[in-house]
């Protein structure tokens, strides 16, 4: 495994997207600290994932795989910074190569606030890319997020029934 540092010039993007869940804050925060929920929701749609650490605590480790239709893996690795429930998550997220090359990092602080019973969601994400694969992937960060936010939902819904 090679580790690779960002430079200077690197390329880098930064998406912020909120939305309004209805649910409660504690319910939504969970489906984002159980590994047996993040499974169900996270990656872009016809993408599936399989948590491998999804330690949601100060310093906790993330790894996991997300597993496009045509069975191609990316993986995934990374540490929370901050927990503090059922307020903020602050983690790094690191998409590796299939050999653990770093390709891209990305900070990611999401933030739930309390609306009436509902819960107002906030991730940013401000990434960076390391390897020239990067650039292709910045590209489809919002979207990618989008998407799973749109997934977070439909498994909140599920939860709460």
């Amino acid at each position: 495994m090679t580790k690779r540092e960002p430079l200077a010039d690197s390329p880098r993007r930064v998406v912020n997207l909120s939305r309004v869940i209805d649910a409660p804050r504690a319910l939504v925060f969970e489906a984002w600290t159980d590994p047996k929920h993040v499974e169900k929701w996270w990656g872009p749609k016809n993408f599936t994932s399989i948590v491998d650490m999804w330690d949601a605590r100060p310093n906790g480790a993330i790894r996991l795989q997300m597993r496009a239709q045509s069975g191609f893996s990316h993986p995934m690795t990374g540490t929370f910074h901050e927990v503090v429930s059922p307020e903020r998550l602050v983690f790094l997220a690191v998409a590796e190569d299939d050999a653990g090359n770093r390709l891209l990092e990305s900070l990611t602080t999401v933030t739930f606030e309390e609306q009436g019973g509902k819960t107002k969601l906030t991730v940013h994400a401000s990434a960076v890319g390391i390897a020239p694969i990067a650039a292709q992937m910045l590209q489809g960060m919002e979207q990618g997020w989008s998407q799973s936010l749109e997934r977070l939902d439909e498994q909140v819904m599920l939860q709460a029934k």
